[in-house]
């Protein structure tokens, strides 16, 4: 049985684990990065070193792409010596980056006239859980094309979730990301709360880490001791974008975002901003 060849671009704090994964788990794998001391970390792994993107592209199956923004992506598929450029015929690109569906469309519509598919396949969880190959998957597009991705994506993920046609994914991590960031508020607000009702914040950390009231995110803010700068210096950004993105989504579908989210994602940014 051929064994899917691999590829990677991005690895930063979430996906330099995916990539280290994809390498353990058996694939060949080939990186390329606009800082090749980025990719000294993998000297000790069988992964070849792309001296460029369609370098990569032609060498790959299947190739991951988990870089920041829209242009980001754009960049690396599309640029003159891009992934595109190089990937042959039946190949797949994987979006993992958090970006716009409509530009996942558009990069399909561009790469399907070379023959390549795209998948969009965001993740969540972080560097740990990818390390340990329990990200949060979360894929768009066509059937055939999301089945020749997946022996790659369950290196790092558990669950996988085929969620729809291309775009899908986007939308879900999105929505994600939106409950995230309120939910932000909600635990600052509510650790206010018990202050002024004279409940150590500590202790209640505890009860929400057990309770049925409790979130993700309550239990990172306690972990950080309440203090918002560490996720501020890492998140405020991204949070922001996807924010923005998911409410140009909500316009453009003429959906009505309810008012009491929206309202906790600008008390969640505001408090990321003073921190």
């Amino acid at each position: 049985m051929t064994t899917t060849r691999a590829g990677f671009i991005g690895v930063g704090s979430q996906g330099g684990p995916m990539a280290r994964r994809i390498v353990e788990e058996g694939f060949p794998l080939t990186l390329w990065a606009r800082r090749p001391e980025s990719l000294e970390p993998y000297a000790d792994t069988d992964a070849v070193i792309a001296a460029t993107p369609a370098e990569l592209g032609a060498a790959c199956d299947v190739v991951g792409i988990c870089v920041v923004a829209d242009a980001d992506v754009e960049d690396v598929i599309l640029r003159p010596d891009g992934v595109l450029a190089g990937m042959e015929p039946g190949g797949v690109i994987a979006i993992h980056a958090t970006i716009h569906p409509d530009t996942c469309r558009r990069l399909a519509d561009l790469a399907a006239e070379r023959g390549v598919a795209v998948v969009d396949a965001p993740v969540s969880g972080g560097g740990a859980v990818a390390a340990a190959g329990k990200l949060l998957v979360m894929v768009g597009g066509a059937d055939d094309d999301v089945e020749r991705g997946r022996p790659v994506f369950e290196t790092y993920g558990d669950p996988v979730i085929h969620l729809g046609p291309l775009g899908s994914g986007q939308v879900a991590k999105l929505l994600n990301n939106f409950v995230f960031t309120a939910q932000i508020a909600v635990s600052l607000h509510t650790y206010a709360f018990a202050q002024d009702l004279g409940v150590d914040r500590n202790a209640l950390a505890q009860v929400l880490a057990h309770g049925s009231g409790g979130s993700t995110v309550a239990g990172i803010i306690a972990g950080m001791n309440f203090d918002l700068t560490g996720m501020a210096q890492v998140a405020t950004v991204l949070l922001r974008k996807d924010v923005g993105l998911t409410l140009d989504l909500a316009r453009a579908a003429g959906a009505v975002p309810p008012d009491a989210l929206i309202g906790l994602t600008d008390d969640a940014l505001a408090a990321l901003d003073s921190a």
